[in-house]
């Protein structure tokens, strides 16, 4: 179906459903339609991408015995490189998480319909990255078994973390980050569930999902009450979104080490975030709508909109490299305008010229309808700024250290074959709980869609 082709539904006199939702498609349609893969057997794609990725996730099990065995010491780690592709992976993963919150709260606080389609996924898409991201901190410290102690608790040996430190601001955002964003998933899900459980076909789906309807009913009062509990936590979000990922980048810009302490690293570091994450979104989508048969739900006007957001946190990006440049050459400052140098021209400089292609030039396809809605070149560009993004913080953070203020400091930063083995497992396990969610939890929200198809919809109101 083109995306012309979908027009709001007419019905004595007022035009229902709006312009993302085809014309044809009734109330038991949607029912049905997204509940098929959660109640129907798992297919053989499914079944083979979940061993996939469950065969990484025992790569990363495996790798991180040893790492225990072993110490961190099988890891390219040296000095004056301490931090490597484990922080890499740890920044890279929570700005994943951040495309979830924007498209759940942000845009459901400014009305915009077009979200309805795509939020259940992008918000499943935040939790699973930030659980991702929390396992880096813990096995980059060396002895996990004694993380604990990184807690600020009362206890005997009257040890208190630094509060002053940035790595600590860390733990507070990131694990507020994902309580939030979990119970506001979860409070998504309620009336999903419920359905599911009226529609269990044996007495063990039926436990399951009454356990997590809780209660649920349908009443005018749960509605009432799941309406008003929905926008706030909106609202208790929306500042998640700036926060966290500039909390993560106090991380380097509180350093005086050149290259990292610059002041436009929260906005940068926010809108890359934002960047990559939608990046992510629209990979999971094109794969989801095909593989579960929801093109008429998630629509080609839906990843249109996802492209023009790419798009424009691109030239964000784009923008402040420039001004990174800039700033070091303004700055006269021998050594920062050295940093600068060595990235573009030095032993490196292979990486940040992925990045740029990557998230500069590759996304300014988007420019063009036909790229915008051509399914095989969003699908490669969405891929490129993932690949652009992980780049980027690889670069922040390895380009710096190498090479900083003393030449007879520097050193040279080689990731091992553990590095990329977690790096790989990290995506197993992302893609393992992902596959899981799609199988077990409708991947589009029931509730909206049903309640974009009773809304009289009007032409030129906010879509």
């Amino acid at each position: 179906m083109k995306s012309t082709d979908i027009k709001p539904l007419e019905i004595e006199g007022h035009k229902y459903g709006g312009p993302w939702i085809s014309s044809d498609i009734t109330m038991s349609d949607v029912t049905d339609d997204v509940m098929a893969p959660v109640v129907k057997k798992p297919g053989i794609i499914w079944i083979l991408l979940f061993m996939m990725a469950l065969g990484a996730v025992g790569l990363l099990a495996l790798v991180l015995t040893i790492q225990m065995l072993k110490g961190i010491g099988i890891l390219g780690l040296n000095h004056p490189v301490a931090w490597g592709v484990y922080i890499t992976n740890f920044v890279f993963w929570v700005g994943i998480g951040h495309a979830g919150t924007l498209i759940s709260a942000i845009l459901f606080l400014l009305r915009q319909k077009w979200r309805n389609s795509i939020n259940r996924t992008a918000e499943a898409m935040t939790i699973f990255a930030v659980i991702c991201a929390g396992l880096f901190p813990l096995i980059h410290v060396g002895r996990t078994w004694v993380a604990y102690w990184l807690v600020p608790y009362p206890n005997a040996r009257e040890l208190w973390v630094n509060f002053r430190s940035p790595l600590v601001w860390d733990v507070f955002a990131v694990t507020t980050y994902l309580t939030i964003s979990f119970l506001f998933w979860y409070q998504g899900l309620l009336p999903d569930f419920g359905t599911l459980r009226d529609r269990a076909k044996n007495k063990i789906q039926k436990w399951f999902y009454r356990i997590l309807a809780m209660g649920w009913k349908g009443t005018a009062k749960d509605w009432n009450h799941y309406e008003r509990a929905y926008l706030q936590f909106a609202w208790l979000a929306t500042p998640l979104v700036l926060s966290v990922h500039s909390i993560v980048s106090f991380d380097f810009a509180v350093s005086q080490l050149p290259g990292w302490h610059a002041t436009i690293f929260p906005p940068y570091f926010v809108a890359g975030a934002i960047f990559s994450g939608m990046g992510m979104v629209v990979t999971l989508l094109v794969i989801l709508r095909k593989s579960m048969n929801l093109e008429k739900y998630i629509t080609i006007r839906h990843l249109e909109m996802m492209n023009k957001v790419i798009l424009l946190t691109s030239m964000f990006v784009g923008y402040s490299y420039l001004m990174e440049f800039f700033v070091a050459w303004y700055s006269d400052e021998p050594f920062e305008q050295y940093v600068f140098l060595n990235r573009l021209v030095g032993p490196y400089s292979w990486a940040i010229w992925t990045m740029l292609i990557c998230n500069v030039f590759i996304p300014l396809v988007f420019f063009f309808k036909k790229a915008r809605t051509s399914i095989p070149i969003m699908f490669v560009v969405s891929i490129c700024v993932n690949i652009g993004m992980w780049f980027e913080r690889f670069n922040i953070i390895v380009t710096s250290l190498h090479r900083d203020f003393l030449p007879s400091n520097w050193g040279m930063y080689t990731p091992t074959w553990a590095d990329w083995a977690v790096t790989l497992g990290s995506f197993g396990l992302f893609f393992t709980l992902f596959l899981l969610f799609i199988k077990f939890f409708p991947a589009v929200s029931i509730a909206e869609l049903k309640n974009i198809l009773t809304r009289p919809f009007k032409k030129g109101a906010n879509a």
